[in-house]
């Protein structure tokens, strides 16, 4: 399978990456990227020269997907289907590569410190299925492994690492397929939307998506920390408190693995109710809180042709278009 070959090779394998935005973009950039997330599916379509050629949104009925690194993830595949057949034929768009942003809950990713590591990945594969057998609750022999290695914090390798189970990659997979596309990368979507945190300083992205949390931490251009966790609350019932009680331990994780806290915080995926987590977590954390795409729009990142994909809150697919190469 095409995909599994792409996914095995890392979130990108090199053994001289040392920026997030560097390993995106050395993965193959097909034509076409599809976000699926609990209550929506969005495809972009780019032209040769990387602009937006048209994209399409349709939302998903409650309860038809529930994203999970174990289950099956499509529960009402006629509603799952016709959702992505929909934005595919609004697309115009066969025969062609895709590229497959998924939710974060489907793929575990993990960052570790070795003191060593292997160059090869035939070495490296079989030691990161033992070191992490006991974190990712499914067996050796039906899980698909990445890696990258990257800048470290003091002598040794850090790696970054992904893990997903090969039915549920399946699943998506079909989901492509069934509408005569090639998936040919497979990426959680808050890996992609990574792309748009400020480089310079140690930036924490917390992104919701349906009833999941994804938090993250860059520092120069390096994961540094990643965690996703499954919100007591979602929706108009989640409060600043149980966002805070959440991203608190990556934080913490941080703050005396480097040394060091937090910059700046960015925020997606809470919509209208933006203004209301800013405060909390301005107290919280002493350092400016915005939202991560009203940020990248004001800065001047995200090129004209995308402001509606940032108006639409995808910040997946434009992470991902920030890194076409």
């Amino acid at each position: 399978m095409n995909s599994v070959a792409t996914f095995r090779q890392g979130i990108y394998k090199s053994e001289v990456v040392r920026r997030v935005a560097r390993w995106l973009d050395a993965m193959p950039h097909p034509p076409i990227a599809i976000e699926i997330a609990p209550d929506r599916v969005a495809a972009v379509r780019w032209t040769r020269t990387g602009s937006v050629d048209a994209f399409a949104v349709e939302a998903i009925a409650p309860g038809a997907l529930i994203p999970s690194a174990v289950e099956t993830n499509i529960v009402n595949l006629p509603v799952v289907r016709g959702a992505v057949a929909a934005v595919v034929d609004r697309l115009r768009a066969k025969d062609d590569d895709a590229a497959l942003l998924l939710p974060d809950p489907v793929i575990r990713v993990f960052v570790q410190h070795f003191e060593q590591f292997p160059r090869s990945a035939q070495e490296a594969i079989p030691m990161l299925r033992w070191k992490l057998k006991k974190s990712v609750p499914f067996e050796a022999d039906e899980t698909l492994i990445s890696y990258m290695r990257q800048a470290p914090r003091e002598d040794g390798v850090d790696v970054v690492t992904a893990l997903a189970r090969l039915r549920i990659i399946r699943e998506y997979e079909a989901l492509a397929e069934n509408v005569g596309l090639y998936p040919g990368v497979v990426l959680s979507s808050s890996l992609a939307a990574v792309a748009l945190l400020e480089n310079e300083k140690p930036t924490l992205l917390a992104r919701v998506s349906g009833s999941a949390l994804t938090t993250s931490i860059v520092r120069e251009g390096v994961l540094c920390g990643y965690r996703c966790t499954e919100l007591p609350a979602h929706g108009a019932t989640l409060t600043p408190q149980m966002l805070l009680e959440e991203i608190f331990p990556v934080a913490a994780y941080y703050q005396d693995t480097w040394g060091e806290g937090i910059n700046s915080v960015r925020v997606a995926g809470l919509g209208v109710r933006t203004a209301e987590f800013v405060r909390p977590l301005e107290e919280e954390f002493h350092c400016d809180v915005h939202s991560l795409l009203h940020t990248a729009v004001s800065e001047g990142r995200i090129p004209a042709d995308a402001r509606p994909l940032a108006d639409r809150e995808l910040e997946g697919l434009v992470g991902w278009m920030l890194n076409r190469g």
